[in-house]
């Protein structure tokens, strides 16, 4: 399988989704993608901005690589990403409110910031596709289709499953976060320039209507909506629909045994539409 390589070029990233969009690659089902983006800002270092090609109508937005077309990939099937590596780069901001930033040293896996020191967990904030309506459509808030989720879960080695909404699946990426915790209740993670690789396929089934992720040992399942108790459901809802395929348990069954094993937490709080996902450990249940 082949990786394609998009370079940090105006040409290869954008600031909105939409599937009028042309896109930067065509690639084969099971082909890689490599990238380098800007963090959450345009900034590809503490006081390097890089300018988008558009910046009437991208630089409100995240900086994202992409669109990528996958050959084949239909409305109604389900994009498959694969998150090979996520590596941000030596430098990180992040934010307590408009006019506080915190900036960070990004070494051997540590972040540091005068006084304090933490480990990283490094992910993409943003990995999704555009909604099927016409026109330019915002990179703030996460919809069923993936895009701005800030799941912290979804490091490297993580599968990504997320319903195509439009032929050739317009897949974009970026917004590098070196670590964020569960709400990312300032509004920002350690924001940095990351470059990734993600291997992208297609699959008929299972057919989903949110997005759902394989983790080391664990499933989640995601919801969003302007009320975090309607995306607890959703959540929720898929959950339990992955219950049913992978354990063959249904109905009150289910909802009584969810009760006990599934976990629900808040993905993000501050994106306009919130997130929640539920969290199955393997070892959580067992079949006897």
């Amino acid at each position: 399988m082949a990786v394609h390589e998009l370079p940090l070029e105006q040409r290869f990233l954008h600031g909105h989704f939409s599937k009028d969009l042309e896109p930067v690659v065509e690639i084969d089902p099971g082909d890689s993608v490599r990238f380098f983006t800007p963090n959450h800002a345009w900034d590809i270092a503490r006081d390097e901005h890089f300018a988008p090609a558009n910046p009437e109508l991208d630089e409100e937005g995240h900086s994202l690589a992409g669109p990528v077309f996958v050959r084949g990939a239909k409305a109604g099937q389900t994009l498959v990403v694969h998150v090979d590596e996520v590596e941000p780069s030596s430098w990180g901001v992040s934010h307590g409110g408009r006019d506080h930033a915190l900036h960070w040293e990004l070494s051997a896996g540590v972040g540091r910031t005068e006084g304090f020191e933490l480990d990283l967990a490094p992910f993409l904030g943003v990995m999704g596709m555009p909604p099927p309506e016409p026109g330019a459509h915002s990179t703030g808030p996460p919809r069923r289709w993936g895009g701005n989720m800030d799941c912290k879960e979804l490091v490297a080695g993580t599968t990504l499953f997320l319903p195509i909404p439009v032929e050739g699946a317009l897949f974009s990426a970026g917004d590098g976060h070196a670590v964020q915790g569960d709400g990312e209740v300032s509004g920002t993670a350690i924001e940095a320039p990351t470059r990734a690789q993600l291997t992208l396929d297609v699959a008929a089934e299972p057919a989903i209507d949110w997005p759902v992720a394989r983790l080391d040992g664990a499933w989640i399942t995601l919801g969003f909506d302007e009320d975090i108790s309607v995306a607890g459901q959703i959540a929720l809802d898929g959950m339990l629909a992955l219950m049913d395929r992978e354990l063959g348990v249904t109905g009150a069954d289910a909802l009584s045994l969810a009760s006990l094993v599934v976990d629900l937490r808040a993905t993000q709080v501050v994106n306009g539409a919130q997130g929640a996902h539920a969290v199955l450990r393997d070892d959580a249940l067992r079949k006897t």
